[in-house]
């Protein structure tokens, strides 16, 4: 049984005292909750504040982004994996769509992080996703299969065994369109037979692919019945602690 996973991309949102106070009423909303993993990712400068807060509970806390590199090094502006972990973060999101848009991530870089994030014994959130004019021209699985491929490129099967792929579709993020449930579920399914192909069927099964696109309280539980969705990568729903809450208890 894969557990699903709920986790929330703040973005670049909340000053420090907006981000303690938003994980700390989210806190006693899950208190509870052990039907899924729950993870917040706040911007840097609030991650070491927000780890030490939900020390003992069952939130956990991921970092946006790291560098490629896995040595501390003359690189001005990047935070290396480990600097992440000493925070205290479990997870890293490593290649957003913002991040291949706006900042000219590619699938080598995404490779080389994900790589950094696993050298140093935390779980990559792996982000990948067409953009509408690849779904428009029927080449929304063909994108999707090669960021995948490039992203995991080299990884061994014990790797594996701490990657979560987000499947998000670039034309439903913070545009209020998400895929419909069934549409959402043919891609996962065809990211699963991927991996099947790649990296085996055990592999396969046991990999988590979380859904990100517009996810609300509304339509979380469809998109959770789907046999492939097994959680969601949440923007701007993830930002109110009881709205976040109501998606995480979906059940």
């Amino acid at each position: 049984m894969r557990k699903p996973v709920i986790a929330g991309n703040w973005k670049m949102y909340k000053l420090l005292g907006e981000a303690v106070e938003t994980a700390l009423a989210l806190k006693p909303l899950v208190a509870n909750t052990n039907h899924c993993e729950v993870i917040i990712a706040p911007v840097f400068t609030a991650l070491k504040m927000v780890c030490d807060r939900l020390e003992g509970s069952n939130i956990k806390v991921a970092a946006q982004d790291c560098a490629a590199e896995i040595k501390h090094g003359a690189f001005t502006g990047e935070v290396c994996a480990d600097m992440i972990k000493d925070v205290g973060c479990s997870h890293i999101i490593i290649g957003h769509s913002e991040r291949r848009e706006f900042y000219g991530e590619t699938d080598r870089t995404v490779n080389l992080k994900t790589k950094a994030c696993l050298h140093y014994g935390l779980t990559a959130i792996v982000c990948i996703g067409e953009m509408l004019p690849d779904r428009e021209v029927g080449n929304a699985e063909k994108v999707v299969k090669i960021q995948l491929l490039g992203a995991l490129d080299g990884l061994t099967v014990s790797d594996m065994e701490r990657i979560i792929i987000a499947y998000e579709p670039v034309w439903a993020i913070g545009t209020g369109k998400t895929a419909m449930p069934e549409q959402a579920q043919e891609m996962h399914s065809s990211i699963r037979q991927v991996l099947t192909e790649t990296q085996g069927k055990n592999i396969a099964e046991a990999v988590r692919i979380l859904y990100g696109g517009s996810v609300k309280p509304d339509n979380v539980k469809d998109l959770m019945n789907q046999p492939d969705i097994d959680g969601a990568l949440v923007g701007g729903a993830s930002l109110d602690a009881q709205i976040f809450a109501q998606i995480i208890n979906y059940k």
